[in-house]
């Protein structure tokens, strides 16, 4: 005899923040992904998503590998070049401290960058709905950043 379902307590708040997210999210796009990760890869996050779908719709043959590749390829390295330039500007870093952190650690965190996030990123530019895959993203960023700033030390 199958028993019917009844929602936790717990569950109606995680239900009314996702609400509250998604109705944001609908009014507010650049604003609510800025707020809910970096405020530069927050928006320029949501432009690479919209550039994917448009470069590479679902109709074009091979758009799941050619829509990784083009991320992995292209945008990742970009993203961490921008996150060395930034914490480091924000650490009062000289422009010579940046291109001696990119020289010694750049290279080891760009292979560990495509050891972790390749699979992630597949799932979410492939399979995550196009409103959904910033926050994907911050959600697996929360593991990279603390990575990112335990090598940079």
């Amino acid at each position: 005899m199958p028993t019917q379902s009844v929602l936790v307590r717990e569950f109606s708040f995680l239900t009314r923040v996702l609400q509250q997210y998604l109705s944001l999210l609908k009014k507010y796009p650049i604003i609510t992904k800025s707020v809910t990760r970096f405020f530069i890869t927050g928006p320029v996050s949501h432009y690479i998503y919209q550039l994917l779908e448009v470069l590479l719709p679902t109709t074009v043959p091979y758009c799941l590998i050619k829509r990784l590749l083009l991320e992995r390829l292209i945008f990742a390295p970009a993203f961490l070049l921008l996150f060395y330039v930034v914490m480091n500007a924000l650490e009062g870093k000289t422009l010579a401290d940046v291109q001696n952190k990119l020289k010694t650690s750049y290279w080891p965190a760009m292979k560990m960058n495509w050891k972790v996030w390749t699979p992630f990123q597949f799932i979410n530019i492939n399979y995550v709905p196009v409103q959904f895959r910033v926050l994907f993203a911050n959600l697996v960023a929360l593991f990279w950043y603390a990575y990112l700033a335990s090598v940079r030390k």
